[in-house]
């Protein structure tokens, strides 16, 4: 049973930056696919990025903005924030699927305003 751990949330203001990480309890190494989704308030769950066969992709209206990469030395996920818009705030959670078992953590609170 693989545990992720979110930090790095928080307030920032509008055009700020936040990086997020995601720690997993072992290794990831071979995860099919490792994300990050988020939930805004009255929202439903989407994703907004993930590496899946070593390719990372963003979701379109995210890209330029915002990165994800890993470190696997740390089995660690993380994602850059840049520029960062009130429509940003949201819950942000980690998600990592090895041989089809998935796993999600507990979610980081991101809040955008001034």
């Amino acid at each position: 049973q693989v545990q992720l751990v979110e930090s790095g949330g928080g307030l920032v203001q509008p055009g700020g930056s936040l990086r997020l990480s995601c720690a997993a309890s072992e290794t990831i190494f071979s995860a099919n696919v490792m994300a990050w989704y988020r939930q805004p308030p009255g929202k439903q769950r989407e994703l907004v990025a993930r590496i899946s066969g070593g390719i990372t992709e963003t979701a379109d209206s995210l890209k330029g903005r915002f990165t994800i990469s890993r470190d696997n030395a740390k089995n660690t996920i993380y994602l850059q924030m840049n520029t960062l818009k009130p429509d940003d705030t949201a819950i942000y959670y980690c998600h990592v699927n090895i041989q089809s078992q998935m796993y999600w953590g507990q979610g980081t609170h991101v809040t955008v305003s001034s």
